[in-house]
Formats: structure tokens, sequence, C-alpha cells
């Protein structure tokens, strides 16, 4: 009972991460433009991106979805790092580090609301 409720917390704490970052990259935020910008993101693949991180958030959580709103947020973070190794930023891998982590901890703890 207490890991469902630490798992239900850590979901919602993806959750609420993955809502407020994908509408700062859906509605252009500068910080995000100028980050994804090195990467050679436009505003319009900014707002993509943003678009799918906010669905990946609300799909984390239904049990139904959990997994792929999961995933497709660990993919987005991972996506994140690799542009980040690209460019030898160690510091930023190792801010998005553990928000990758978290997300393989909240698959490893499935859905609370999961019937057994």
């Amino acid at each position: 009972m207490v890991l469902k409720i630490i798992n239900a917390a850590l979901m919602l704490v993806a959750v609420f991460m993955g809502l407020k970052q994908g509408y700062a990259m859906f509605s252009g935020k500068p910080e995000m433009l100028e980050m994804f910008g090195k990467w050679g993101f436009n505003k319009s693949g900014l707002m993509i991106n943003g678009a799918v991180t906010m669905i990946a958030a609300l799909l984390i959580l239904f049990p139904k979805t959990f997994v792929w709103g999961n995933f497709l947020m660990a993919a987005g973070i991972l996506l994140i790092i690799c542009f980040h190794l690209l460019d030898k930023d160690f510091k930023g891998v190792l801010v998005e580090l553990p928000f990758l982590l978290l997300n393989l901890v909240i698959i490893y703890l499935q859905h609370p609301l999961k019937k057994a």
C-alpha cells in the first residue's frame, strides 16, 4: 500500500513536469527556443515536441496507456540527453538523467490503480 502511494506521488510529479515542460516548449518560451534552436529545431518543431510531451504526460494517468506515456516521455528525455552528449555538455546530461530514471522507476512500479 505504501509503495502504491509513493508510486502515485512519483507519477504525479512526472505528469506535472511533463505538462510544465511541454507547455514551455509548445508556447515557445525563449529559453526553450534557445536550447532547442542550437540543435536545429525551429518554432514549429519545438511546438510539436511540446505537444507530444504534454500528450505523453496525460497518457501516464491512465492504466491502459501508462506504459506508452512513460515510453514517449522517456524517449523525449533520451533525445535531449543525446543532443547534450553531441555538444559534450555533461552538466546538461546530469540534469536530464534523474527525469529519465524517474520514468523508468515508475514503469517498474507499474500504475497504482492497475488491477492485479
